[in-house]
C-alpha cells in the first residue's frame, strides 16, 4: 500500500511538473483567435506542419515602416493568452510595443523541451520520448523565427519564456544557443531534469563564458515544496535531499550560482514566490520578468515630462538621452518615446495652456512616426486651436492621404470650411 502511495505521488509529481497546459488548450485556442492571427508553416526538421499564433500591437500599421522587438512564448496554446494581459498592462511607460508569438507545444512537448533522453523520472518510467531540445531548437532558428522575419515587421530584438520544461528549454537556448535570443524568462524550470545535467553544464559555462548583453530572470513557485511534508519552506529547503524536492532545490542552486559569478556578464534577477503554485506561477512571473528585462526602458526623469516648468530645451535633451539609451540596448535606432505618449503629452499640455509644448511634442510625433496618420492629425487638431487653419489644412490632408480613413475625409472637410 505505501510503496503504491509513493507511485501515485510520483506520478502526480510527474504530471505537475510536465504541465496541465493539455486540458486548457481548447479553450485558450479559441480565446487566442480573438487577439491573436493563427499562422503555422510546414517544418521540413519535422516533416509536419507547425502551428503558432501572432499578435501585433494595436498600433501597428501596414504601412508604416516601424518595425518592433518580438516575444516569443512557448506552449503557446496555454501561455500567449497571459503574456498578452502582461503586455496590455504595462506597454507604454515599461514595454515598448512589441510583437508577440506564441510556439505551439501541444504535441510531443516532453519530446520537444527536455535537453536528454532519459527513461526515468521521479521513480516514473517515462512513457515519452525524449530529449528533442536541439532539434526543436533546429525548428525555431531556422524555420520560425526567418518565417516570423520575413513576414512580419520585426527587429532582431528577441525574448524568450517558457514555464516548466519549456523554462529548461529557455535556459537551454541561453547557455548554448545564445545568438538567438537577447532576454529569456524561465518560470520554474525543470533544471532537475537528468540528475540536473544542464544545471552542471550552465555551471561550467557560467564561469568560462561570456554572456554580455544578456538577460535572464528566474521564477520559482514555493507554495508547495514537497509533495506531502508542509514543514518543508524556502529556509530549510536546501537541507532536505529527497527526490521530491529536487525540483526546487535545482532552480536556487542554479539561481545561487548564478547570482554569485557575475564575471559572466550576465544580467540576471531571480525571484521566489511563496504564495504561488506551479500551475498559478507564471502570470506573476511574466510581468516581474518583462518588467526587470525592459527596465532600461522605462523613463528617465519622468516628473520633468509632467512638469509645467521644464523648459522645450530640457524635454529635447531629455528625449536625446532616451534615444541614446535605447539604441544602446536595442542595438540600433529607435524613437525615445512612443506613438501614443507623444500624443499624450501633447494633448495634455493643450489643456494647461502650454500651446507651445504642445506643439513640440506634436512635431516629435510627426519626426518619429512619419508614416503616422494619427501623429499628423494630432498636430493639426493643434493648429486648428490656435486658428492656424493654414497649417491645420496642411497636415489634415497628410492624415488623409495616409489612412485613407472617412474619419480624417470629414476632418479634412471641416477644416476646409474654416479656411
Amino acid at each position: 500500500m505505501i510503496k503504491r502511495f509513493i507511485y501515485s505521488l510520483s506520478i502526480l509529481l510527474l504530471l505537475g511538473n510536465t504541465y496541465q497546459g493539455i486540458a486548457q488548450s481548447t479553450k485558450n485556442e479559441l480565446y487566442l483567435t480573438t487577439i491573436a492571427s493563427k499562422d503555422s508553416i510546414y517544418s521540413k526538421t519535422f516533416n509536419e506542419q507547425k502551428q503558432f499564433w501572432v499578435q501585433l500591437p494595436e498600433n501597428y500599421n501596414p504601412k508604416s515602416p516601424e518595425k518592433f522587438p518580438v516575444v516569443y512564448i512557448l506552449d503557446g496554446g496555454v501561455q500567449l493568452k497571459t503574456l498578452g494581459t502582461v503586455y496590455e498592462n504595462y506597454w507604454g511607460h515599461y514595454l515598448p510595443n512589441m510583437i508577440l508569438v506564441g510556439i505551439s507545444n501541444s504535441t510531443n512537448r516532453t519530446r520537444d523541451l527536455t535537453t536528454s533522453q532519459i527513461k526515468m523520472r521521479s521513480g516514473t518510467e517515462m512513457d515519452e520520448n525524449t530529449g528533442g531540445a536541439e532539434k526543436f531548437t533546429q525548428y525555431i532558428e531556422k524555420e520560425l523565427i526567418p518565417f516570423i522575419d520575413k513576414n512580419y515587421p520585426t527587429t532582431p530584438y528577441r525574448t524568450l519564456i517558457g514555464h516548466s520544461y519549456a523554462g529548461l528549454f529557455t535556459i537551454n537556448m541561453l547557455i548554448n544557443h545564445n545568438s538567438l535570443f537577447k532576454n529569456y524568462i524561465a518560470i520554474d524550470p525543470s533544471l532537475d531534469w537528468d540528475n540536473q545535467k544542464l544545471l552542471k553544464q550552465a555551471k561550467g559555462k557560467l564561469t568560462s563564458e561570456i554572456f554580455k548583453g544578456k538577460s535572464l530572470f528566474v521564477s520559482m513557485s514555493a507554495e508547495q515544496l514537497h509533495m506531502w511534508d508542509e514543514t518543508i519552506t524556502v529556509e530549510n529547503l536546501m537541507e532536505n535531499t529527497s527526490e521530491f524536492t529536487l525540483f526546487p532545490r535545482s532552480i536556487i542552486e542554479f539561481s545561487n550560482y548564478a547570482e554569485l559569478h557575475k564575471e559572466s556578464g550576465l544580467n540576471f534577477s531571480w525571484k521566489i514566490y511563496p504564495e504561488d503554485l506551479h500551475q498559478t506561477v507564471p502570470l506573476p512571473s511574466i510581468r516581474d520578468g518583462l518588467v526587470f528585462l525592459f527596465k532600461w526602458f522605462q523613463f528617465k526623469n519622468p516628473p520633468k515630462y509632467n512638469n509645467p516648468e521644464t523648459t522645450i530645451e530640457e524635454l529635447t535633451e531629455l528625449l536625446n538621452t532616451q534615444a541614446k539609451i535605447y539604441a544602446e540596448n536595442f542595438g540600433y535606432s529607435a524613437p525615445p518615446m512612443i506613438e501614443e505618449l507623444f500624443t499624450g503629452y501633447g494633448y495634455m499640455n493643450m489643456q494647461m495652456g502650454a500651446p507651445e509644448k504642445a506643439k513640440f511634442f506634436f512635431e516629435m510625433g510627426v519626426k518619429y512616426y512619419p508614416k503616422s496618420a494619427n501623429s499628423y492629425d494630432s498636430l493639426a487638431e493643434y493648429y486648428e486651436s490656435q486658428e492656424d487653419y493654414s497649417n491645420a489644412l496642411k497636415n489634415i490632408k497628410i492624415a488623409f492621404e495616409l489612412s485613407g480613413s472617412e474619419t480624417h475625409k470629414k476632418r479634412l472637410e471641416e477644416i476646409q470650411s474654416k479656411s
